[in-house]
């Protein structure tokens, strides 16, 4: 909700509007003020007081996080790839096993396998990462970021060592099932344009984004030459990319009707916004 919703329009929200959007959901008032606790406490979200109510906005942290989400969520998949690698060391006797579990979460995140004990990898196509997060969680001095190319000679290089590490069979199948899922609803959708209505949408791009977030995220965007004849990724992402471009503009009045009944203007959606998806009109 905040990543999809919220963060185009300023990342900054009344928790009674919070709460009024997640309604239908069937996500209660106590559970959305603890989820916002949580929230606050992991360092994504700050809170500020005016009277008896509370807003909320996202924090420097959180909104690199979520522009990190965005980029993969959101952009189309780069298909080109040169046969570089990303390799991260973590040694342990240099970072700490609290330290290394973050980087390890963080890095999983944009795709990086783990080759082995405390070295993560990654096929390098489209942008650099690993330094940036690396850095955003202090390690510069105690972790080796480098690029490496691979051996093709013999079934030990990188590329067979990455493809063994990852999850790839669990999140194929997980694709699947999001298709199919999703499929039948989304067909209901286009069987009546005329009649599509904005909590509705709303609802259902939530999910939708919700659900391909949740395997997306686990998904290590392998270029094609490593992926399997058969992978499913892309049918998910055009299945997600034409229910959000048929409705998102319906959707919108939602959320712009949650703002007015909470007293608070509707900012405007940010450029990044309407670039998702490779153009949203």
């Amino acid at each position: 909700m905040w990543g999809d919703a919220l963060a185009p329009h300023g990342g900054r929200v009344w928790l009674t509007t919070l709460i009024r959007l997640l309604a239908p959901f069937g996500v209660s008032e106590r559970l959305v003020r603890t989820s916002v606790f949580r929230l606050v406490r992991d360092g994504w979200l700050a809170g500020e007081a005016s009277g008896r109510r509370s807003r909320y906005r996202l924090t420097t942290d959180g909104e690199r996080r979520f522009a990190h989400a965005h980029q993969r969520i959101y952009a189309p998949g780069d298909g080109r790839w040169d046969g570089d690698w990303e390799i991260v060391v973590a040694p342990p006797d240099a970072v700490e096993t609290a330290s290394r579990r973050a980087l390890c979460d963080e890095l999983s995140w944009e795709g990086y396998g783990q080759i082995a004990p405390s070295v993560l990898a990654r096929p390098l196509h489209g942008p650099a990462t690993a330094r940036g997060i690396v850095e955003a969680l202090g390690l510069s001095a105690r972790v080796v970021v480098a690029r490496a190319r691979d051996d093709p000679a013999g079934p030990g290089g990188l590329a067979a060592r990455a493809v063994a590490a990852l999850p790839l069979a669990t999140v194929a199948a997980d694709y699947r099932r999001l298709i199919a899922g999703f499929g039948r609803v989304i067909d209901r959708f286009r069987a009546e344009p005329a009649r599509l209505d904005p909590g509705q949408c709303f609802i259902v791009r939530t999910l939708l984004i919700h659900a391909y977030r949740r395997v997306l995220l686990r998904d290590p965007r392998l270029p094609p030459p490593l992926l399997p004849a058969d992978w499913p990724g892309s049918a998910a992402y055009a299945l997600t990319r034409d229910f959000y471009r048929r409705t998102h503009a319906i959707a919108e009045r939602r959320l712009a009707a949650a703002f007015a009944a909470a007293g608070e203007p509707h900012p405007g959606a940010d450029p990044a916004f309407y670039r998702r998806f490779g153009g949203l009109r």
